[in-house]
């Protein structure tokens, strides 16, 4: 069994993923990386929108393999 170590001042917790991009635009952040969560629930093929575990965020699943999270900068 593997312990995962994120640091407490992480963002989103996934900055350690080896193919991420942050983008910043004025006062908004764009997050992209891999999706490696385990689902419970079957999720939509194409595109499915959630909101993120901080208030303000949206995340978005692309083909069920990508996530964005769309923010503002702080």
């Amino acid at each position: 069994m593997t312990n995962l170590n994120i640091a407490s001042d992480s963002r989103f917790g996934m900055e350690s993923t080896p193919s991420s991009i942050l983008m910043r635009f004025g006062k908004r952040e764009l997050f992209i990386c891999r999706d490696y969560y385990k689902r419970l629930y079957r999720s939509n093929p194409l595109i499915e929108c959630s909101a993120g575990v901080q208030p303000g965020h949206l995340q978005i699943l692309l083909f069920r393999r990508w996530l964005v999270v769309m923010s503002k900068s702080h």
